[in-house]
């Protein structure tokens, strides 16, 4: 190299050494950058040994996560509610109190067919009970005072007597009076005893079945009550079922806390229609037994005033004859 070059390169690394300083410090810290590898010269500055480990390469800075709890989680509830209006299904208030799911709530949130359902149970319920009360205390009384008057019939003599010891029952009292009204009707007619007994009987059968009918009033809505209270419950729980089918399949979701309430409501229909039926039932089976008591009673205070109104035909034969004998005699 001739001393024109060698000054040329001279004059260049003076002037490069300053530029390379100013942008050594202008330029942020980085890794110092890899010399040029020259395979195969080991122990060169700037050289990557052979058994040195490959450089790691540059990772992108990451978008730092952001915390589960910073992002605002759908609410299931309101996810739920969105689904059960959509779908038509009772909307209930998910995630309040339990009061929503007692019986006066599922009734609130029931469809009208329902609740009509359950109106008219209850009403059948309110029938019920009152028959029971009010019969209860028709027949008491009533088998009270029979009771008392077929006790002093018994010691009766005459119909005179029977009509005076009657006391405050009116069903006796009616006995004794078309027994002595058959008499005064067959005044002309008292030597025919059988004829006249059978006319008096007649009477008195037709009293007693009518006693019978009187006494059976109201008993039969319980039997109604308890033959169709479960049937008509059926038919809400029924209805209520279709109607959550069909939101099951508005909604598109089997989720059950959507899905629950509907049933629930539907089968509080038929809860409500056993409530109403079974003591219907029970009630007409206890009153059909003390109605039959009443009955035999009143068929033995019947008898009672026919035995009487035989032994008055009996006396009056009797007196009859020692008449026509006196007669006779004289």
């Amino acid at each position: 190299m001739d001393s024109f070059t060698r000054l040329f390169v001279y004059v260049s690394c003076l002037l490069a050494a300053p530029a390379a300083a100013l942008a050594q410090a202008a330029a942020p810290e980085t890794a110092p950058a890899a010399a040029p590898s020259v395979p195969g010269v080991p122990g060169v500055p700037g050289v990557p040994d052979a058994a040195a480990p490959a450089a790691v390469p540059p990772v992108a800075p990451s978008v730092p996560s952001v915390p589960d709890a910073a992002v605002p989680a759908a609410a299931p509830d309101a996810l739920q509610g969105a689904d059960a209006a959509a779908s038509g299904l009772p909307q209930f208030a998910h995630g309040l109190d339990a009061a929503d799911y007692t019986p006066m709530g599922m009734f609130l949130a029931a469809d009208v067919v329902v609740k009509a359902v359950i109106i008219s149970l209850i009403l059948a319920s309110l029938v019920t009970w009152t028959v029971l009360l009010a019969k209860s205390l028709e027949l008491h009384t009533a088998m009270r005072r029979q009771r008392q008057a077929l006790k002093a019939l018994g010691d009766a003599r005459s119909l005179d007597a029977a009509a005076r010891c009657a006391g405050k029952s009116v069903l006796t009292a009616t006995l004794i009076r078309s027994a002595e009204a058959e008499l005064e009707l067959s005044a002309d007619s008292l030597d025919d005893r059988d004829g006249l007994k059978e006319r008096v009987a007649s009477r008195l059968d037709r009293i007693e079945m009518a006693a019978g009918r009187r006494i059976t009033l109201g008993v039969g809505l319980l039997a109604t009550i308890g033959a169709t209270a479960p049937f008509v419950g059926l038919f809400g729980t029924v209805w209520g079922i279709m109607n959550s089918f069909i939101g099951i399949a508005n909604a598109q979701t089997t989720n059950l806390a959507v899905v629950a309430p509907g049933i629930a409501e539907a089968l509080l229909a038929t809860a409500i229609g056993l409530v109403v039926a079974i003591p219907a039932v029970v009630f007409y089976n206890h009153f059909a037994r003390r109605i039959s008591a009443y009955k035999a009673m009143v068929a033995d205070t019947s008898a009672a005033v026919l035995r009487i109104v035989s032994r008055d035909l009996s006396r009056a034969a009797a007196a009859s004859g020692g008449l026509m004998r006196r007669e006779a005699a004289e």
